[in-house]
């Protein structure tokens, strides 16, 4: 059966944008009232029921940093589990349609080369989406 399963976790689907400019990502810094605060990640946000992921993603962009994304393929996949629950974070290659960016929902963003990135602290589903994306283990 398939009822076996040990985890009892719940599943968060989550999606997040990688969007490359010149040789640079764009990364954000969670707020503090954030869970995992001020840590990076790649801007994105869960998925509503109903949603597509690419729905979700170009909502998720404007509301934390005002800005439209045209959203690309996907490029990696990851689940993470946490205390309380599990995420599953899909990666999806953006493009930036303009427009200048605001810390709307995010504490601070930055643009790093992929280098740059070792420097900055990511959520844990974050980081293993990074070190997949870089071929890192």
């Amino acid at each position: 059966m398939s009822h076996s399963v040990p985890s009892n976790l719940k599943t968060i689907r989550v999606v997040a944008a990688l969007v490359e400019r010149e040789g640079q990502y764009l990364i954000t810094q969670r707020r503090e009232t954030a869970v995992l605060p001020l840590l990076w990640d790649f801007p994105g946000g869960r998925v509503e029921d109903g949603e597509s992921d690419q729905a979700a993603l170009a909502r998720e962009v404007g509301e934390r940093l005002g800005a439209s994304v045209e959203v690309g393929q996907l490029i990696s996949f990851v689940n993470h589990p946490y205390e309380k629950y599990a995420v599953d974070l899909y990666l999806y290659e953006c493009t930036l349609l303009g427009g200048q960016l605001h810390c709307r929902a995010v504490k601070d963003y930055a643009w790093v080369t992929s280098k740059e990135m070792e420097s900055y602290t990511f959520t844990p589903v974050d980081e293993a989406s990074m070190n997949k994306l870089l071929g890192e283990v």
